[in-house]
């Protein structure tokens, strides 16, 4: 246990960026809780968790990860980081050790994302092209985001981030909810990871799991106050 509040890091996932966290955010300040929200790269499981890490290194005193959809496989592996205390999964994955997103998911029926991606390229290194997805327009919505208001919608729909489709391959190098306590926050009506996804990553993490009825993948821009709560309750147990 720390003598100091935990700062939290909030990381967010695929087809988004982190001023999807803003709600969040607004609250956990209202609390006087320190917050970061850094950018993550999404250019693949390795090197994003890495950065992650690097984050959170550099933070004095204990920090909370939080992950939503991807950002869960990320923290999962950055949370090994040595001043991290515990973990909040937001409709997220929670990888084990040697486990990948597609293996995950791939024991599940596939939620309606799968196939409603749109694929890119991007020039990497050796002038060669790799891909990236992001989410078909039309289909974002009811995929991403059922429960946010229509304006907003069209608003994430073209600001998405895409992430390297090499992601779903790379393996969890480590799974810190082993050795760190962790929270998990289900979306009953997650359209983009299956909810069952969810549960069976939260139960077997161990978690102490929230499940919100008629919540959308986009769960911390429609309901910022219950995501919150579920971090604060982090922040209580860790204190």
């Amino acid at each position: 246990m720390s003598t100091s509040t935990p700062t939290v890091v909030l990381v967010h996932g695929a087809f988004a960026d982190a001023a999807g966290w803003s709600g969040v955010i607004e609250e956990l300040q209202r609390d006087g809780i320190p917050v970061v929200a850094p950018p993550n790269p999404l250019r693949g499981l390795t090197s994003d968790a890495a950065y992650v890490a690097s984050v959170a290194a550099q933070i004095d005193g204990p920090v909370i990860l939080v992950g939503h959809s991807y950002g869960g496989a990320l923290i999962t592996v950055a949370g090994t980081t040595e001043n991290v205390v515990g973990l909040v999964y937001v409709a997220a994955y929670a990888l084990e050790e040697g486990e990948s997103l597609g293996e995950l998911q791939g024991r599940f029926p596939l939620s309606p994302l799968v196939s409603n991606l749109k694929q890119w390229t991007y020039p990497v290194a050796g002038g060669q092209d790799a891909v990236e997805v992001t989410i078909a327009a039309d289909a974002f919505p009811s995929v991403f985001a059922a429960d946010v208001a229509p304006e907003v919608t069209k608003v994430l729909a073209v600001t998405q981030r895409p992430l390297a489709a090499a992601a779903f391959e790379e393996t969890a190098s480590a799974a810190a909810w082993r050795t760190k306590p962790s929270w998990a926050l289900v979306a009953g009506a997650d359209q983009a990871i299956n909810p069952e996804v969810e549960r069976f990553g939260a139960k077997r993490a161990g978690a102490t799991v929230v499940e919100l009825e008629g919540a959308s993948h986009a769960v911390a821009v429609s309901r910022p106050k219950e995501v919150a709560d579920l971090i604060r309750d982090a922040v209580r147990a860790t204190v």
